[in-house]
């Protein structure tokens, strides 16, 4: 390969089924494709280098730590193509906040491995990039559930179950989303592995009250697919408590959610890991406006606003 080229990937949101989903309990969760990292190869004489402006890096690949991301994405995805990282420069762009719950590291490993397949002129279907790209997100997050990578790979909304094929989520109307940034990050590793404590230390509770969730996760998979925004929200709302039970929320998430349920929002919770990140909120289209202007008083640093509908799946 001789020209430039740019791969992209959006982030993601979960509506539901956070954390339980780590303990085998099914998530739904779908892309945001106005929220995207790019990934750009340009040919240069030398070494494979990466510029990651966000995050302060600047250097040749073979400076990197092994178990860097970056280069761990790099590494591996010239490992399963059976290449040599190319003579190139790799710049990584991201409008994805980072440490927020909406995929960014899964986004970046995705649209890099998207640009090197391109690079290499071989296929990259879902599948593999959601391998290789969940084999990063282990040094992210510890024990991730996979649900990252799989929803950015496959690009689409998804029902998922750890350990098996992941199965598109059939969409039998339009809901209207919006998310908002609690400005505070959200320390996903640290938070997986504190749930983990808690469940080795008291499994009964914690396993009803992954039950309860997976409950919740069901009833809002039909309310989907019949189109059902107000049982929907009311899953969402429950889905929150749960959460808020199981020791992930916080003070500002919690403000977020009630604003935008006083607003009109028709369900809100926290969504990812908790303790700082994002709030998600389903909203009818008429509200949203004044259900973005709740979120923004009440603390939100920023609010996307994104559609889910039948074209999407």
């Amino acid at each position: 390969m001789t020209g430039r080229i740019c791969a992209s990937a959006a982030g993601k949101v979960i509506l539901l089924g956070e954390h339980a989903v780590v303990y085998g309990r099914p998530a739904l969760a779908i892309p945001l494709q106005g929220l995207r990292a790019w990934a750009t190869l340009t040919p240069h004489a030398g070494p494979f280098r990466i510029q990651a402006p966000a995050v302060g890096v600047d250097a040749l690949l073979s400076d990197l730590p092994m178990e860097h991301p970056l280069a761990r994405i790099v590494y591996l995805t010239a490992e399963h193509f059976g290449f040599a990282p190319p003579q190139a420069l790799l710049r990584i762009d991201s409008e994805i906040p980072v440490a927020s719950g909406l995929g960014s590291g899964a986004a970046v490993s995705t649209a890099v491995v998207r640009a090197l397949a391109a690079w290499y002129g071989v296929e990259a279907p879902p599948e593999v990039v959601s391998a290789l790209v969940y084999e990063v997100e282990r040094i992210y997050h510890g024990t991730p559930s996979g649900i990252d990578n799989t929803v950015i790979a496959y690009g689409r909304p998804i029902y998922f179950v750890r350990g098996q094929p992941p199965r598109p989520l059939a969409v039998g109307g339009t809901f209207f989303l919006l998310i908002a940034d609690s400005g505070i990050p959200s320390p996903t590793r640290e938070v997986v592995l504190d749930v983990r404590r808690r469940w080795e230390a008291d499994r009964e509770r914690y396993e009803g009250l992954f039950d309860r969730i997976a409950e919740q996760v069901e009833a809002a998979h039909r309310a989907i697919v019949e189109g059902n925004a107000a049982e929907l929200g009311a899953r969402m709302n429950e889905n929150h408590r749960l959460l808020q039970e199981m020791g992930v929320s916080a003070p500002v998430l919690d403000r977020l959610v009630d604003a935008a349920r006083r607003a009109g929002a028709l369900g809100a919770k926290l969504s990812g890991a908790g303790r700082g990140g994002n709030v998600v909120a389903l909203v009818e289209a008429d509200a949203a406006g004044c259900v973005a202007k709740g979120l923004k008083e009440a603390g939100a640093r920023r609010v996307w606003q994104s559609t889910v509908h039948e074209k999407n799946t």
